[in-house]
């Protein structure tokens, strides 16, 4: 199974509440584990500009603000851009990965001061914190019916409707929301 560039949407039975109602683009799989972005889920207590000036960056007049997320509960304080791939295309950055369904990921300094100075990716969000699985756990908590898979779509990652993209992942995949079960069973 390689989920590496799916989303994962969080059921209603979801047991722990750092993921409830979450969607997350997983970013790397492999047979030691999976990291993914959580991208529905904002820190309204932290701004974009506010953690600029944190980092001592400046922010030109026509600087970008993108929003800023809980990407997962793992090394919250390290931040990572989840944007469209025309950064690599411009930008000879190494720490920028590709992402499979057209996404890419950087955790340098330099696309924080590029958004900045109004540059950078047309789309990007800030994550702070990631999600991670050790090996096997992201597949056992799929069999066990904690996440369901989808393909993931920009339109819905880079949405500014935060609150929605729950109910329209679901959507995407031809589930309404109101039918899903915090029980789940096997046939």
């Amino acid at each position: 199974m390689e989920l590496a560039g799916k989303i994962l949407i969080a059921m209603p039975g979801m047991g722990d509440p750092r993921f409830e109602r979450s969607v997350i683009l997983i970013c790397a799989h492999s047979p030691e584990g999976a990291m993914g972005l959580i991208v529905n889920k904002p820190q309204p207590e932290m701004s974009f500009s506010g953690l600029l000036d944190h980092l001592k960056i400046p922010v030109a007049p026509d600087g970008r603000d993108i929003r800023v997320h809980f990407g997962g509960p793992v090394e919250r304080g390290r931040g990572f851009v989840l944007h469209s791939p025309d950064w690599r295309k411009n930008h000879t950055e190494s720490g920028t990965m590709v992402v499979p369904g057209g996404f890419e990921m950087t955790a340098t300094l330099d696309i924080l001061e590029a958004l900045a100075a109004g540059q950078g990716p047309e789309a990007a969000l800030l994550a702070l914190g990631y999600a991670g699985w050790g090996p096997g756990q992201l597949e056992a908590e799929i069999a066990r019916n904690d996440w369901l898979t989808t393909e993931p779509r920009a339109a819905l990652v880079f949405s500014d409707d935060d609150r929605g993209k729950w109910a329209g992942a679901l959507r995407q995949m031809g589930i309404d929301p109101l039918s899903l079960s915090a029980a789940s069973g096997r046939a």
